[in-house]
C-alpha cells in the first residue's frame, strides 16, 4: 500500500482525523514500563476508526500485563510521515510505529531487527513473502502489519454483453476482449489503465511482472529501463493507448479515477485490490476477478503491497515491546482484519479467514498472497525512486518508453548512489 491509503497499501480510505488512546499525550513517554505506539488510522467515519480497534488492545494487553502501560497515539495517513519525522528530529522516538514503510528508519540504524522484538513462534505465524518483504540486506527489521494482492476485475454484464465468454488469460486476449467491448459499446473505458501520480508505480509494475520485468534484478540493482519493461510499454502503447481501448491519456488518470469508473459500470475490466470489491458492491455491479494476464499466460507472483509495524531502539524497551508485539501477532490480528476486510500477514489468521466462511470475496487475494512480489521496499532509495515514479512513469504509455524509462532508471541510479 502507497502512504495514501493501503496501500498497499491496504486499502481503505483515510480519515481526516487525529486521536489519541488510552489517555497517552504525544510527547511519549520516559517511563521504562510505558510503551509508545503510533500508528495509522484506516477508519473511513467514526464507527472504524482505528482508535476503537487499539483502545481495546491497550486494554486487554495491561489487564494480562499489570506491569506494562500502553500510549497509543491514532493518526491520520496524511499526516502520519509528517509528524513521525518531527518526532524523531526532536528526540521524541515512540517504541512502536506502524504506517506504511520501514527502510528509511533502518538506514539510520533506529530500529531493532524483528528477531529481538518477535518470539520464533511469532515470526514463524508471519506469512513468508511478506515477512520476506520487511528485510534489508537479508535481515527483518519491517513487520507486517496488513497486506494486499492485486487481482484482474471484469464487468460479467459488460463481458456477456460484448460476446467474451471467459476473462482474459493473456495480453493478447485482453486486447481482444478490450476490442470486443468497445465494438459493441457496452462499456465506455473497455480497460481502465490508471498510470496517473496516485499509484502508477502499481500499475507500472504489474504490467512489468506479465513480461518478466519488474523494478529491479535478484541482486536489487535497478532495472526500470530494461528491455523487458520498454518492450511492455511499447506493447500497451500499440494494443491498448493507440487503439483507444482505454484512457486517452492513462499518464494523468489515477486508480481513484478509474475505480470510480468501474463502481459505476463504466470501465469493463481493470487491475484491483481489496477495497475495489466493497465498491462495485455498492455501485451493484456484478463483477468477477480472476489472476492478472501476463504476455504469455497468468501471472505466477502478483504485486503484493503490506504497511509495517516497527520498533525502535531509542526507549530501550526490547522486553516490553517484545510482550505487546508477541501477544498483538497471535490474538489480536484477525480482529483488526475482520475490521477492515484486510487479507491478513499471519497464517492463523488467513486460516480463520479462510475457513469461516465469512469472507468469500476476498479468496481470490488470499490465492495470491504466499507468492506475491513486492516493490523494493527494503532499498532507502526507493521512497525517493516510487516518488519520481509517480511523477513521470505514466508518460511511457505515450511517449517513448525506451526514454520515459531510461530517464527513471538515471533517477534510480542516483538516488541509491546517495543512500
Amino acid at each position: 500500500m502507497n502512504k495514501r491509503a493501503a496501500a498497499a497499501g491496504a486499502a481503505v480510505l483515510a480519515m481526516a482525523l487525529s486521536v489519541t488512546a488510552c489517555g497517552g499525550d504525544s510527547g511519549g513517554s520516559g517511563d521504562k514500563n510505558t510503551i509508545k505506539l503510533v500508528a495509522a488510522d484506516y477508519g473511513d467515519k467514526k464507527s472504524n476508526a482505528s482508535k476503537i480497534y487499539w483502545d481495546k488492545v491497550a486494554e486487554d494487553f495491561e489487564k494480562q500485563n499489570k506491569d506494562i502501560k500502553v500510549d497509543v497515539q491514532v493518526i491520520n495517513w496524511n499526516d502520519i510521515d509528517k509528524q513521525v519525522k518531527t518526532m524523531i528530529q526532536s528526540g521524541n522516538v515512540p517504541d512502536l510505529l506502524q504506517t506504511g514503510g520501514y527502510a528509511d528508519k533502518v538506514a539510520d540504524d533506529l530500529l531493532y531487527k524483528a528477531d529481538e522484538v518477535l518470539s520464533p513462534a511469532t515470526q514463524k505465524n508471519l506469512i513468508p513473502s511478506f515477512a520476506k518483504a520487511g528485510e534489508v540486506d537479508g535481515t527483518q527489521y519491517g513487520i507486517p502489519w496488513v497486506s494486499s494482492s492485486r487481482v484482474l476485475f471484469y464487468n460479467k454484464e459488460v463481458f456477456k454483453e460484448a460476446g467474451i465468454k471467459n476473462p482474459p488469460k493473456t495480453w493478447d486476449e485482453l486486447a481482444d476482449a478490450a476490442k470486443k467491448i468497445k465494438k459493441s459499446k457496452a462499456a465506455d473505458t473497455p480497460y481502465a489503465l490508471p498510470l496517473g501520480p496516485e499509484e502508477a508505480q502499481g500499475e507500472m509494475m504489474m504490467w512489468e511482472l506479465g513480461n518478466g520485468g519488474g523494478y529491479t534484478d535478484g541482486s536489487g540493482k535497478y532495472t526500470i529501463d530494461s528491455a523487458k519493461n520498454v518492450e511492455t510499454f511499447n506493447w500497451l502503447q500499440d494494443n491498448l493507448v493507440k487503439p483507444g481501448l482505454t484512457y486517452s491519456n492513462p499518464g494523468t488518470t489515477d486508480r481513484k479515477t478509474a475505480f470510480a469508473d468501474f463502481a459505476a459500470g463504466k470501465a469493463g475490466m481493470l487491475n484491483g485490490h481489496p477495497s475495489l470489491v466493497q465498491m462495485a458492491k455498492q455501485g451493484k455491479v456484478d463483477y468477477g476477478v480472476t489472476t492478472i494476464p501476463g504476455k504469455d499466460g497468468p501471472l505466477k507472483s502478483t504485486l503484493g503491497v503490506a504497511d509495517w509495524m516497527m520498533a525502535f531502539k531509542d526507549g530501550g524497551k526490547q522486553k516490553q515491546i517484545k510482550k505487546f508485539l508477541d501477544f498483538v501477532y497471535s490474538k489480536k490480528m484477525l480482529k483488526f482484519d475482520e475490521m477492515y476486510n484486510f487479507p491478513p500477514v499471519t497464517q492463523d489468521a488467513l486460516e480463520t479467514m479462510q475457513s469461516n466462511g465469512k469472507h468469500e470475496d476476498l479468496k481470490p487475494f488470499f490465492d495470491e498472497l504466499q507468492n506475491a512480489k513486492f516493490y523494493p521496499l527494503g532499498d532507502p532509495s526507493w521512497d525517493v525512486v516510487s516518488a519520481e515514479i509517480k511523477k513521470s512513469g505514466g508518460k511511457a504509455a505515450k511517449e517513448d518508453p525506451k526514454k520515459v524509462l531510461g530517464d527513471l532508471q538515471k533517477k534510480a541510479e542516483e538516488a541509491a548512489a546517495d543512500k
